[in-house]
């Protein structure tokens, strides 16, 4: 993928996508909030240091187990309807609303989290190597992304529901996603960036749509199966890395 910066038309387009995602958000409904309800138990295992930036934050369903542990928590959204919310709900963290391609900062970061952000933007590679500038050297990155080899989209695919695996589904295009990554493709660009992978894993063993789960699923079957992704990783609905600069770091 091209290095290159949007240019500013390109910037005000992906502005009003964001907007647009934000006027109809569904990342805090349903399975979608326990899905980052659990991926920042998993993350906060393995955070470290007092400063944590989080990018792309939506509705902020990560940001409480954030401030509960960092003295300082700056939000970074492009969404100006997303921005507005996140600041009247946290008002002790830092709520910037710009594009990632545009956000500036001179402090360095002991915690960057990535919560299904990489899916969404024009270019990964060039996100992650900016994120990269913005890490304290001892500092790490903790992205997920939902996978394509999870059980369900592999159903889907055996039942003519999509082409193949990696086919955006009726939720993907609702999100604006522009890719489905696998892992192998998910430490393809984190490596490309210069950053080296410390720890993976999946979680949440989806067998059905989230419709399906939500209409017969307890809260107990939701919070089993999502430990159950972590038994095996490769085919559940999320994957994850945490990459820091340097090695040996955690």
């Amino acid at each position: 993928m091209s290095s290159e910066r949007q240019s500013a038309p390109g910037l005000e387009s992906e502005r009003e996508r964001l907007e647009s995602v934000a006027r109809d958000s569904w990342y805090a409904k349903g399975a979608n909030a326990s899905l980052a309800a659990h991926g920042a138990r998993i993350f906060s295992r393995l955070w470290r240091g007092t400063r944590a930036l989080e990018l792309g934050p939506a509705e902020g369903q990560m940001t409480p187990h954030l401030l509960a542990v960092f003295n300082d928590v700056v939000l970074v959204d492009g969404s100006a309807t997303f921005a507005s919310e996140l600041s009247e709900r946290f008002p002790d963290a830092t709520v910037v609303c710009s594009l990632f391609e545009e956000f500036e900062t001179t402090e360095a970061f002991d915690t960057i989290v990535m919560g299904n952000i990489l899916e969404h933007v024009a270019d990964p590679r060039q996100l992650l190597e900016r994120a990269r500038d913005w890490l304290s050297p001892n500092g790490h990155i903790y992205i997920s992304v939902p996978n394509a080899y999870s059980i369900h989209r592999q159903a889907a695919v055996l039942l003519g529901l999509l082409e193949n695996q990696y086919s955006f589904n009726d939720a993907d295009v609702h999100h604006g996603h522009r890719r489905v990554y696998d892992p192998g493709s998910l430490r393809a660009d984190v490596n490309a960036a210069g950053l080296h992978i410390e720890v993976s894993g999946g979680y949440w063993l989806k067998p059905l749509s989230n419709a399906q789960i939500e209409a017969s699923w307890t809260p107990e079957m939701l919070d089993a199966f999502m430990e159950l992704g972590e038994r095996y990783p490769d085919i559940a609905a999320q994957i994850y890395v945490v990459a820091s600069a340097t090695t040996g770091r955690l």
